[in-house]
């Protein structure tokens, strides 16, 4: 062997053993990210919450009365309105899409007496039942931009209440306690977390006409009179709520 076959053998022996040294010193190939897809949020589900805000009642409107002529009934004052509320809301596209649901609550009110009015110039009360409490069954459409939702409503709507002490004075036939008609309105909601939304709802309450018979009663005790509003029930109001959204089917 000549002594430059013996030095190439060399060389190459050495590369050899340096080899897995230089492959240690290089860097490690960097693995291919991975991509989690962010999930979209649905609205579809049973829900129940709370909700509270203000409501005005309607001015009492003038009716004349054959015997004392014209009656001017007091207006319903303004006051908290607040109660419960369930639903279920169904999301035909996650994300962003149309969402239908019906929904019902149950509402205490603070306005529900009409202040007291004026037969000329004498006080006049209205006997007409009191607007204690009041709930609805509606139905819900809207449009969902992931976690906002902006929708339409409108149903059914009751209430109740009591009569005044003083209306055993009323000559007349008292008109019922229950009340039936009709609301709509609109809202805007957010869902805060996955389970909890918060919404803000303006909604306009219409009562059916509820009058009793026998006009106006005079009582000489109290120099007063006494008799039935004949106009509807009407209100608005606008309320705060939160709901909890429960699983869906």
């Amino acid at each position: 062997m000549t002594k430059t076959t013996a030095a190439g053998l060399a060389l190459l022996c050495g590369a050899a053993l340096a080899h897995p040294a230089l492959a240690a010193d290089l860097p490690a190939r960097a693995a291919p990210p991975v991509f989690t897809q962010v999930p979209v949020f649905d609205w579809t589900g049973f829900y129940a919450g709370v909700n509270l805000g203000y409501g005005t009642g309607s001015d009492g409107r003038r009716f004349t009365d054959p015997t004392y002529g014209t009656v001017a009934p007091g207006d319903a004052s303004g006051g908290i309105v607040g109660g419960g509320q369930v639903g279920y809301a169904y999301q035909f596209t996650p994300g962003s899409g149309f969402v239908a649901g019906l929904e019902a609550d149950i509402q205490g009110t603070g306005f529900g007496r009409r202040r007291a009015g004026l037969v000329d110039t004498l006080p006049f009360t209205d006997v007409s039942p009191s607007l204690d409490w009041f709930g609805t069954a509606r139905g819900r459409l809207g449009y969902a931009f992931d976690r906002f939702l902006v929708y339409g409503t409108a149903g059914f709507t009751y209430g109740g209440g009591s009569l005044p002490s003083v209306a055993s004075t009323y000559a007349g036939t008292l008109p019922d306690t229950l009340r039936t008609g009709w609301t709509a309105g609109g809202g805007l909601e957010y869902a805060v977390t996955d389970r909890l939304s918060a919404r803000i709802e303006g909604l306009y309450v219409n009562l059916d006409r509820r009058g009793g018979t026998g006009g106006v009663t005079y009582d000489t005790a109290t120099t007063a009179f006494y008799g039935v509003s004949r106009s509807q029930y009407e209100f608005g109001l606008i309320r705060a709520g939160l709901n909890y959204r429960f699983s869906a089917f």
